[in-house]
């Protein structure tokens, strides 16, 4: 009985050691993913949220700063699109009264606005070229400059207006603002560097 605790206890330390081996891999991996979107987002303003929403993209992105200039739009467009149902439902709901919900009215017109034109930038950096390069650059600046400042005038119609719901929306439409905000960082970070591409180390 006690020479058949040996292979027992070999197998439990084999097995334990197969499982630890790919996990190594892994976090090596994940560590070094990390490390892209660390360094894509250093040039944003609110990097937490910039790392928090972008790290799934960093294993395609990595030093590409076209890639991560679309990723920046692409989960900007998810945000203000669920934001934008969240207005409808706020509308529908008619539980805001006066200055409130002609502010929501507005901020509505202004998130389909913002939504519009995020699908133009996102068009425009889908067909990136060397030589309409600058002009794509400038537009792709315009188009996301007019959403921050929609998704700001949006905001501006609740200036000084509290209670659960405004306060809810509020905070809602500031996510929106940082993640136009961090985009237009990684445009313009694009517009720097151009389109050659960063070799991995």
């Amino acid at each position: 009985m006690r020479n058949m605790a040996h292979p027992n206890m070999f197998m439990v330390i084999l097995l334990v050691l197969l499982a630890w081996l790919p996990n190594s891999g892994a976090s090596a991996s994940r560590n070094k993913n990390i490390n892209y979107v660390r360094d894509a987002c250093t040039v944003t303003r609110y990097r937490d949220l910039c790392i928090h929403s972008l790290a799934p993209f960093s294993s395609t992105a990595r030093r590409s700063p076209s890639k991560w200039a679309r990723a920046g739009v692409s989960v900007t467009i998810g945000e203000v699109k669920s934001v934008t149902l969240f207005l409808f439902k706020l509308k529908k709901r008619a539980r805001m009264r006066g200055r409130n919900r002609v502010a929501l009215s507005d901020c509505i017109e202004c998130f389909q606005s913002t939504i519009d034109e995020l699908h133009r930038s996102l068009g425009i950096l889908r067909k990136l070229s060397a030589r309409d390069f600058d002009t794509q650059m400038a537009d792709l600046t315009t188009f996301m400059s007019a959403a921050l400042t929609d998704e700001d005038t949006c905001l501006d119609g609740f200036g000084g207006q509290t209670g659960r719901q405004v306060n809810l929306l509020k905070k809602r439409i500031l996510k929106t603002t940082y993640l136009t905000s961090n985009a237009l960082a990684l445009v313009n970070k694009l517009a720097t560097t151009g389109l050659e591409s960063i070799p991995d180390p």
